[in-house]
């Protein structure tokens, strides 16, 4: 069937395709208003080395000359945001900052890429939170940034690095103001009204077929009846016209 025929079933049906429609509307209604709004703040940090570098002067006497840590980035940060987003990811670290599964609070640490495998792409640590709220989107970065400042002091505590070349993290972005996410909500209703758009299509062209194939029936059953009229209307008149025939033979006279 064209399109053209489509619509015209559903204008032939329309009372079966509006009711169908509007419960689909009012399905897709209550689905908006039962998924609850989340909120989302993010936040950015950069890994920097320190002005005089990243080793200590052989010679005390002549220390190391002063740099702009924003102009020393090297693979080894690189290196050290990877094994930050591995740390900050693992379940333990979601749990003891209360993102638990199933909660309405949650976070994720990311090099800013879709793609896991590759980590080492710079020294940046995107960090974004998800809550119930604008408070607990806003708090989760807060404490994730903290837990992600102390996880580095403690990695280069146990490979008893010189605190003057400790790496520092850098708050290029600070939290940003949470925002309404309403995509999840907005996937939901999305569906339930294309669901709804094909359960009209389905009961419109079940319709249109019932009634079809009951006139169909009737038309044959009225054909049948017809011809079945006929055949009796044609043997009552041969009944008849056999009746006006003289029984026998010619009569012959002497």
């Amino acid at each position: 069937m064209d399109f053209w025929g489509t619509v015209l079933v559903l204008f032939r049906r329309w009372y079966v395709v509006l009711p169908t429609f509007t419960l689909a509307v009012a399905a897709a209604a209550g689905i908006y208003s039962t998924i609850p709004t989340t909120y989302a703040s993010s936040a950015v940090l950069i890994l920097t080395t320190p002005t005089t570098g990243g080793s200590l002067p052989s010679n005390p006497r002549v220390p190391n000359g002063l740099t702009n840590p924003m102009l020393n980035f090297d693979r080894g940060l690189s290196i050290s945001a990877s094994i930050l987003i591995a740390v900050m990811g693992s379940p333990d670290t979601a749990t003891e900052l209360g993102a638990v599964e199933g909660g309405d609070t949650a976070f994720k640490v990311t090099n800013g890429s879709s793609n896991i495998e590759s980590l080492a792409t710079g020294p940046y640590v995107f960090i974004e939170g998800e809550s119930g709220t604008p408070e607990g989107a806003k708090d989760i970065v807060t404490r994730v940034i903290a837990r992600t400042k102390a996880e580095l002091v403690n990695r280069q505590e146990a490979v008893k690095a010189p605190k003057a070349t400790y790496i520092s993290a850098y708050e290029a972005v600070p939290p940003t103001v949470p925002l309404a996410q309403r995509g999840r909500k907005l996937r939901a209703v999305a569906a339930a009204v294309g669901v709804g758009v094909v359960a009209s299509l389905f009961m419109a062209f079940t319709v249109e077929s019932f009634v079809t194939n009951r006139r169909l029936r009737r038309e044959a059953a009225a054909r049948k009846a017809a011809e079945t009229s006929a055949s009796a209307n044609h043997s009552q008149k041969a009944s008849e016209l056999n009746g006006r025939l003289p029984v026998g033979g010619p009569v012959v006279r002497p």
